[in-house]
Formats: structure tokens, C-alpha cells, sequence
């Protein structure tokens, strides 16, 4: 089995070799690596280049996420397209074999995998990546959820339908509908696991809600949120981070910043929609809501982990 690799980049020095680091111990060898960098003024390019990358540019004033991808896409040679966020590096070198073994079944459009954060990410984010990526996986998904930083398609069902490059987030999301209202199949694969570093800014967390609320409402026209499902889940989310920071004895060193993410989170996603309303049920749940959790819940795996070059370790 063989892959192209499309990496969306943009100042990405400090993260991408430890992703190309990971791509190079895959057990799945025959891989094409595409960088599509939007204007890079560090090493990024150099960095990829140096792990046999090849690069596409985009100018900034050209980019969007959908955009991006499609630019890579048109550029990669095989059948089945895997796509990673350069902030992403794999934890198994078998991420690859798993993530893309649910395409044996020709009815499977996309694949997309678990992600976690590094030991240093907040607490808040830990427990989205949970609600979001359980530790089991699902071969025929109810919904349309997915993930762009760590998911494969194939190339000849994007050539029927590119990604939504107006889209400010979510293209992945829209894509995976146009994909299930064909008749196709979505698989999530817990196996095929990545460490996703986000250390954003509390700005920085609500600019990412915002754009991907206001991308919501472009792909549900129906879609609304309003001033109650902010209070309701603000308050909701808050108090099952700090249950669950208690229960893991790490509430002091991350009670500020459960209470500035949450906010900033449902302020932007409130914004984003500019008082119009959630989706359906299921997707309501996928998004928004806590969900209850084991301690300790991760699943062993038999595979040993990927062990970095220490020049590789942020």
C-alpha cells in the first residue's frame, strides 16, 4: 500500500521534522511527501526539503485551508491521499498501515484517526481531543465528524468533488458530507494515533472557534447558537474540566486556564454564528458537549512507540 503525504505549513520549522521524522519510520515505506507551504520565512521549507519533501507554494494573500489542500492534492501522484497538519507527528510506526487499512473496503471515502496532545498542552484541549477521538474505533461513522490534521482520502472521489476553498475551517467537515450524501463511508481509527501541539493564545483560541463557527454556519444554513447555549456550555464544560482535573490531582496548575479556554472557546463559537443555531443532535454532542470518561482511559497498544531524535523533540 502507497500514500502521498500533503503537509499544509506556514512557519513550521520548531514542528514539522518531527512529523517527517515519524513519516520516515513508518512501516508503510512508499510514500510521497507534499509540502504546500503559503509563504514560510523560517526554515520550514529547507527542514522538509531535507527529509525529500517536495513543496508547492501558495502566496498568503491566496490561502485558505481548502485552498491549500487542493493545491497539494493536484500535485500528488497515488491513489490514496493522507493529509497532516505540520504540527502533527505520529506516536506508532504503523499510524500510516492503520490509517489507511479501512480503504480495502471500496466503499470507504475518508479515514481519520485519534489525536492526544503532548504532555504540555492544556487541560481543556486534553479533554476535547478525548470527546472528539475516542479510544475506539468506529468503521462506519454515523456522522460527517472529522479531522483534517490526521486523516486520508482517496484522490478519485476529491477529483469529483475539491475542498470548499471560500470555507474559513471545516473544509473537512464539508467534504465528508458531500461524501456520505453520495453513499460513501467514513471510518475513525483509534489506532492510527497523533500528538496535535496547539499552544494557543487565549486570542488564539477564540480566533480558531470563531472561524470554524462561522465555517459551520456556511455548511448547515440552519445552524444557530445563541446567547443561552454559550451560558449553558460554558458553564457545562468548565465545571466537567475541573471534575476531572480534581479526580487527576492536576487542578491547581491548570485551573486559570480552564476557565480562559472554555470561554474563549464558546465566545468565539457564539460570535462565529452571530446568534443563529447548533446542527443536529449528533453533531450538537461531537462538537459541544463533555463527555463522561474513565481515568487512565487509553488504550494500550502492543506496537511500541515511535522513540524521537532528541533535535526533534518540541
Amino acid at each position: 500500500m502507497n500514500c502521498s503525504i500533503v503537509i499544509r505549513a506556514y512557519n513550521e520549522e520548531k514542528h514539522i521534522g518531527r512529523l517527517l521524522e515519524g513519516i520516515r519510520q513508518q512501516t508503510v515505506k512508499d510514500v510521497e511527501v507534499i509540502l504546500v507551504d503559503s509563504g514560510s520565512t523560517d526554515g520550514t521549507v529547507s527542514v522538509a526539503e531535507s527529509f525529500g519533501a517536495q513543496t508547492v507554494r501558495i502566496r498568503p494573500d491566496e490561502f485558505t485551508f481548502g485552498r491549500s489542500l487542493n493545491f497539494g492534492i493536484k500535485s500528488a501522484t497515488r491513489k490514496l491521499i493522507v493529509i497532516a497538519s505540520a504540527h502533527v507527528y505520529p506516536v506508532y510506526p504503523d499510524w500510516l498501515e492503520t490509517l489507511l487499512r479501512p480503504f480495502e473496503d471500496e466503499s470507504v471515502a475518508l479515514a481519520y484517526g485519534k489525536q492526544r496532545g503532548p504532555d504540555f498542552a492544556k487541560f481543556s484541549e486534553q479533554q476535547i481531543f478525548h470527546q472528539w477521538y475516542p479510544d475506539v474505533s468506529k468503521p462506519r461513522q454515523e456522522t460527517a465528524f472529522c479531522n483534517n490534521a490526521n486523516a486520508a482520502i482517496r484522490k478519485s472521489l476529491w477529483e469529483k468533488n475539491n475542498y470548499d476553498e471560500t470555507l474559513t475551517g471545516l473544509e473537512d467537515l464539508a467534504w465528508a458530507k458531500w461524501a456520505k450524501e453520495q453513499g460513501h463511508v467514513i471510518a475513525y481509527v483509534a489506532e492510527a494515533e497523533i500528538i496535535h501541539v496547539h499552544d494557543e493564545t487565549p486570542r488564539g483560541v477564540y480566533n480558531r472557534y470563531r472561524r470554524e463557527a462561522m465555517a459551520l454556519r456556511k455548511i448547515y444554513p440552519e445552524a444557530h447558537f445563541n446567547f443561552y447555549d454559550f451560558l449553558r456550555l460554558t458553564a457545562t464544560n468548565i465545571f466537567s474540566d475541573l471534575w476531572h482535573a480534581t479526580r487527576e490531582r492536576v487542578l491547581l496548575k491548570n485551573l486559570a486556564s480552564i476557565f480562559w479556554f472554555r470561554y474563549m472557546q464558546f465566545h468565539g463559537t457564539r460570535i462565529g454564528h452571530r446568534e443563529t443555531s447548533l446542527v443536529t443532535p449528533q453533531l450538537r454532542e461531537t462538537f459541544y458537549y463533555a463527555r463522561e470518561r474513565k481515568r487512565k482511559e487509553e488504550n494500550k497498544r502492543d506496537v511500541k512507540p515511535i522513540r524521537y531524535n532528541k533535535e526533534n523533540s518540541e
